[in-house]
């Protein structure tokens, strides 16, 4: 009777540890998540203030400003659907990437491009373009340079898009937004990266595509940039990035 009695108590005592054991995860969860949103939600504060008060004085720092508001309605629609600390950890990687348009703009304007931000993913692995290059790829014009110009008035960041590192810097067009919006690049890709890159110090191709394909699967495995918004949102299926645009792009030829 008294072996029963201690079995039934033993059992009771597995149970009631069970039971606050998935209780202190499901809290843990909770305040994780929390965390993340406040988080996310000081990052989408701070870019919408900086959207809302500044006008871009010439075209680059007009664009630049257009898609720091795009991140940042795109933060917004990611806000309103987050449910996991993932999804949370994403709308802050999106406003940190509009917050690097908007030092952009800022810098295109004269002004100060204000306090440095934390690096986005693949930020560094993809690097900077560091000289002024123009290039011709299957019978369309392409340029690229470190700072803007009245040609080169589209700014990336820098990071990984569609699997490629995508340098940091000023473009005559967003030749990479249709790959960020469809998760693939189209044909004539590696043609465009070994022509517009390769021999170019500080970026991740100049030794040509190859190398710099290699430099990014090597470090492939949670590291897919801030570019894929609308892509794969690192979380539960469903989770809508927002609809970044990608225009009338076919293959490499004109917008």
């Amino acid at each position: 009777m008294t072996g029963t009695i201690l079995t039934i108590v033993v059992l009771a005592l597995i149970v009631v540890g069970a039971v606050w054991l998935v209780r202190q995860r499901a809290a843990e969860r909770t305040r994780e998540l929390e965390d993340a949103k406040s988080e996310a939600r000081r990052w989408v504060e701070r870019l919408g203030g900086q959207v809302l008060n500044l006008v871009g004085t010439d075209e680059a720092s007009k664009q630049a400003l257009a898609d720091a508001a795009e991140r940042y309605t795109a933060a917004g629609s990611q806000m309103e659907q987050a449910r996991s600390t993932a999804q949370a950890q994403q709308v802050t990687e999106t406003a940190r990437e509009g917050l690097y348009y908007v030092r952009a703009a800022r810098t295109a304007m004269g002004i100060d491009p204000g306090p440095e931000l934390p690096p986005l993913p693949g930020q560094q692995r993809a690097g900077a373009v560091s000289e002024e290059r123009e290039v011709e790829v299957e019978g369309h014009g392409y340029s690229a340079s470190p700072v803007p110009s009245q040609r080169n008035r589209h700014y990336y960041p820098g990071g990984t898009v569609a699997g490629r590192p995508v340098p940091q810097g000023w473009y005559s067009e967003p030749w990479w937004r249709p790959a960020l919006v469809a998760g693939a690049w189209g044909i004539g890709s590696a043609l465009l990266f070994t022509t517009m890159f390769s021999g170019m110090a500080g970026v991740a191709y100049a030794d040509g595509f190859s190398d710099g394909a290699a430099q990014d699967d090597a470090g492939m495995g949670g590291d897919d940039a801030q570019g894929d918004v609308g892509a794969d949102m690192g979380g539960d299926p469903g989770f809508d990035g927002g609809g970044f645009d990608g225009g009338g792009f076919d293959g490499f030829g004109d917008f």
